[in-house]
C-alpha cells in the first residue's frame, strides 16, 4: 500500500456529494493498489434503503449489504465488480469475520487464508485466486459503525496495509456520513419545491372563481354554516351540483379554521386512476410497484397539520375506503411498500353531487365512511337559487376576464342582464363563467352578448309566469311536468342526444345543456 497516495484520495473523497460516486471512489482507490485482488465495502442499513433489496424488503433489522465491489479475478468468466450474489446481505450476528467487525467495531487481520479454521468459509475458492491474506475495517462515525470495508490480498496484509487501510476507512465514514446527510437535504429540498409547486398551483386555480361573491338568502344560509364550523375540527361534508362553487366552500371553511397558516392539499378523486389512489392518499417508497423509482410522499403526509380536500370523493374506490376509514379514526397509514406506521393530523373536508345515501344502498360506499366524513352536512346551492347574485358574479367574471386576456371591459346592457336573470343556468356558476368570458373575446371592448341555449327566454323553473287564469305552478308540480316532457323527448328520440332528430334538436336545447339537465333529473 502506497501512503503517498492517501492525500490524493482523501481530497477526491472530500469532493464527492452523492453516497454511489463516494462508494465507486472508495472501491476504486483500494483495488488499484498493489497486491490487492478484491476490494469489497458494505453498508450497515436497512433492506428498504438497499436498490436490490426494496423491492422485497420485510425487515426492518440493520443488515449488512453489499454496495461496492472490485477486483482482479484469475477465473475465466468470473466477474467482482458484481454487488448481488450470496454474500450480498449479511447479517451482524453471523457467525461470519464480516458480521464480527461489524457486531463489535473490530478489525481482523488473517495473514494465512489457507491455514485459518475461524474465519475462512471457502477454502477452495481461496485456493484457486492465490488468495493469502485478508483485513477488514469496520466503518466508524461519531461512535456509530456505518459498515466494513474488507480487502483479499495476494500477499500476506503487512502494518503499512492495516495502517493505509484504517486511515482511508476513517476518511471514508466521514464521506459516507456525509453524502447521507447531503442525500437527505436534497430529498427535503425536492420535497419542499414539490409542496412549493403545488402551493402555488392551488392558489392558480384559486383565483379561477376568485372570493364567494353574492348577497343571496340561499349563499348567505351556507356562508353562516360556514362559520359555525370553520372553528372546529369537524369533519364537513359539502353537497352540491356540479359547477356550483363546493370547492370555494371548503377554502373558505380552512381559511377561517386555525389551521388557515398551513396547507390547504386537494385531491380531485375523479380524476385518480384506480390503480393509483392508494399511492395518491398515503404515498410510496421506492421500488413499491413498477415505475415507482423514487420515494413519494403522499397527500395527508402533505397535508398534515393542515386540510386535505377529497372533491369527488363519492369516487374513491369500495376497497380503498377501509383505509381511508382508517386514517379518519386513528390518524394513521403506511406508504405503499413500507411497514412503517406514519401519524398525521389532518382536517378532512369532502364534496360531492352524488346521492352517497344511495350509494351506501347500493353497496358502493361504506356507511361508516359516509358518517365519519359527514359529521356536518352543508349543501352549496345552485345558481337557480340565488339569482339576485347573478349581476354581481357578471360583472365580477367581466372585470377578471377583460384583466386575464388583456382586453377593455365590454359593456353589459340591461336586456343581457335581465336575459342571464331567467336562464336557469344547469351549469352553475362554472357555466355563468365559461359563458361571460366567451362573451368578452367576442365583443373586444364593444357590447357583450352572452351567448346563451335556445331556451333561455322560457322562465328558470324557480320563477314559471303565471297562467293567464291567474294558476301558479307549484315548484314541484313544475319539475315534474319538466321530468315528463324531457323523458317524453327521449323516447321520440329513441334515447338519442344529438343529431337531426335528436332529444335537444326536438327540445331546441344544447346537447351539453340537455345532459346537465338530465342528469339533475334522474333521466338516462
Amino acid at each position: 500500500m502506497d501512503l503517498a497516495l492517501l492525500p490524493g484520495i482523501l481530497v477526491a473523497l472530500a469532493q464527492q456529494r452523492s453516497l454511489d460516486a463516494v462508494l465507486t471512489t472508495i472501491i476504486e482507490a483500494v483495488a488499484s493498489q498493489p497486491a490487492v485482488a478484491l476490494a469489497r465495502l458494505w453498508l450497515l442499513e436497512p433492506d428498504k434503503t438497499c436498490p436490490h433489496c426494496s423491492a422485497s424488503a420485510t425487515s426492518t433489522t440493520p443488515a449488512l449489504h453489499l454496495r461496492a465491489s472490485a477486483g482482479y479475478p484469475l477465473a475465466s468468466g468470473a466477474d467482482w465488480s458484481r454487488t448481488t450474489g450470496s454474500f450480498h446481505r449479511v447479517d451482524p450476528a453471523s457467525p461470519l469475520k464480516l458480521g464480527y467487525i461489524a457486531r463489535t467495531g473490530q478489525s481482523i487481520r488473517i495473514l494465512n487464508l489457507a491455514a485459518d479454521r475461524q474465519w475462512v468459509r471457502d477454502p477452495v475458492w481461496v485456493k484457486e485466486e492465490c488468495l493469502v491474506g485478508f483485513a477488514g475495517r469496520p466503518l466508524v462515525f461519531r461512535g456509530e459503525t456505518l459498515g466494513v470495508l474488507a480487502v483479499f490480498r495476494r500477499v500476506e496484509p503487512d502494518d503499512v496495509c492495516l495502517r493505509w487501510l484504517s486511515t482511508l476507512a476513517d476518511a471514508a465514514a466521514v464521506a459516507v456520513a456525509n453524502a447521507r446527510a447531503f442525500e437527505a437535504a436534497e430529498a427535503l429540498r425536492l420535497e419542499l419545491e414539490r409542496e412549493r409547486d403545488y402551493l402555488r398551483e392551488e392558489v392558480r386555480e384559486a383565483g379561477a372563481f376568485g372570493e364567494i361573491l353574492g348577497r343571496s338568502p340561499a349563499l348567505d344560509r351556507a356562508l353562516r354554516q360556514v362559520e359555525l364550523v370553520a372553528a372546529t375540527d369537524a369533519a364537513v361534508l359539502v353537497l352540491g351540483e356540479s359547477g356550483s362553487g363546493k370547492e370555494l366552500i371548503a377554502r373558505a371553511i380552512h381559511q377561517r379554521s386555525p389551521r388557515a397558516a398551513r396547507p390547504l392539499v386537494k385531491v380531485n378523486c375523479g380524476s385518480v386512476p384506480g390503480e393509483l389512489f392508494e399511492s395518491e392518499f398515503f404515498g410510496h417508497v421506492r421500488g413499491a410497484f413498477t415505475g415507482a423509482v423514487k420515494d413519494r410522499i403522499g397527500r395527508f403526509q402533505l397535508a398534515d397539520g393542515g386540510t386535505l380536500f377529497l372533491d369527488e370523493v363519492g369516487e374513491i374506490p369500495l376497497e380503498l375506503q377501509p383505509k381511508l376509514l382508517r386514517v379518519l379514526q386513528e390518524g394513521e397509514f403506511e406508504r405503499v411498500g413500507e411497514d412503517r406506521t406514519r401519524h398525521v393530523d389532518v382536517r378532512v373536508i369532502a364534496a360531492t353531487n352524488r346521492d352517497l345515501r344511495a350509494e351506501v344502498a347500493a353497496g358502493r360506499f361504506r356507511l361508516d365512511l359516509f358518517y365519519r366524513l359527514g359529521v356536518f352536512p352543508m349543501e352549496v346551492p345552485p345558481l337557480r337559487d340565488r339569482l339576485e347574485d347573478i349581476p354581481e358574479l357578471v360583472a365580477h367574471f367581466i372585470r377578471q376576464a377583460s384583466a386575464r386576456f388583456h382586453l377593455p371591459e365590454p359593456r353589459l346592457s340591461l336586456r343581457e342582464l335581465e336575459r342571464a336573470r331567467r336562464y336557469p343556468w344547469p351549469g352553475n356558476v362554472r357555466e355563468l363563467q365559461n359563458v361571460v368570458e366567451r362573451a368578452v373575446i367576442l365583443a373586444r371592448g364593444g357590447s357583450m352578448e352572452l351567448q346563451l341555449p335556445m331556451q333561455e327566454s322560457r322562465p328558470a323553473p324557480l320563477a314559471p309566469a303565471p297562467a293567464k287564469s291567474g294558476h301558479v305552478i307549484p315548484e314541484r308540480e313544475w319539475r315534474e311536468l319538466e321530468r315528463a316532457n324531457l323523458a317524453a323527448a327521449l323516447e321520440q328520440a329513441r334515447n338519442r342526444i344529438s343529431g337531426p332528430g335528436g332529444a335537444a334538436d326536438l327540445l331546441g336545447l344544447n346537447p351539453a345543456t340537455l345532459t346537465s339537465r338530465l342528469k339533475a333529473c334522474g333521466l338516462r
